[in-house]
């Protein structure tokens, strides 16, 4: 593999087609895909639900509800009821798209800009809690404390809320990628210089990039692709949580 081609793993922004100034590039195309998936599979899982006699896929579907809910009644509590959708939704979302680079598709996770989608719309959930909470202005006077020379701070640290939650998971999962893509070079150059200088087809013995390439994988993609959801879901629930002022 040339560094070169290793290129086209850091090209967040490649451009398919134009439609006039709107740009669909990898990173849309991969999410729409992933999207098509999940929705295949939820109606795949939910279709034909029976109260007796339940085929395994609707055991399936089921403990991954029963799971869901358990998760966000132990984060939240059962007051928090209409976010479960919510927070199901971007788990399904951000463990599909990190791991889909196992398939070798680019991984939307791999754009800042699809984790910062993601932040934005907890950091309005957020601030609608803490509105409804407090109201406007106690909302606002929060900025002031404990002292009004306080309030640029205070700005930054709420904005800094959606950036760091979009930047945790945004920058684990593309040190993730790169680390898999340079490891992989140094394997097939060191493949190059112990089996160069053979004649003929046994210069060209890929023997280093077999298996552990594959292991990286296994923890870059799997493990650290399930567990950046897993954390972004929980910081989810933490915040609409302490926004809402339950204890």
């Amino acid at each position: 593999m040339e560094l070169n081609g290793a290129k086209i793993l850091y090209t967040i922004h490649t451009d398919i087609p134009l439609l006039g100034d709107f740009k669909i590039t990898q990173t849309l195309v991969v999410s729409w895909l992933v999207m098509a998936l999940l929705s295949g599979l939820a109606f795949w899982l939910t279709r034909d639900l029976k109260v007796d006699n339940v085929s395994k896929r609707q055991v399936v579907a089921e403990f991954l509800v029963e799971t869901l809910d358990n998760f966000v009644h132990g984060m939240m509590g059962s007051y928090f009821d209409q976010y479960i959708p919510l927070v199901g939704t971007i788990f399904a979302l951000s463990v599909t798209s990190n791991l889909i680079s196992v398939l070798g598709f680019w991984s939307p996770t791999a754009d800042l800009n699809t984790e910062l989608a993601w932040a934005v719309v907890v950091f309005i959930l957020i601030t609608y809690h803490k509105l409804k909470a407090n109201g406007l202005g106690g909302y606002l006077k929060g900025y002031l404390d404990p002292i009004f020379l306080m309030a640029p701070i205070n700005v930054i640290s709420e904005l800094a809320t959606p950036v760091s939650m979009a930047c945790r998971h945004f920058g684990n999962i593309l040190s993730g990628t790169v680390i898999s893509t340079l490891l992989y070079w140094a394997l097939a150059s060191l493949s190059h210089v112990v089996f160069g200088w053979l004649p003929g087809a046994l210069s060209q013995i890929q023997l280093f990039q077999i298996g552990l390439p594959a292991m990286t994988g296994l923890y870059f993609d799997w493990f650290g692709g399930c567990i950046q959801a897993f954390i972004f879901c929980t910081l989810t629930t933490i915040f609409i949580k302490q926004a809402a002022g339950e204890d």
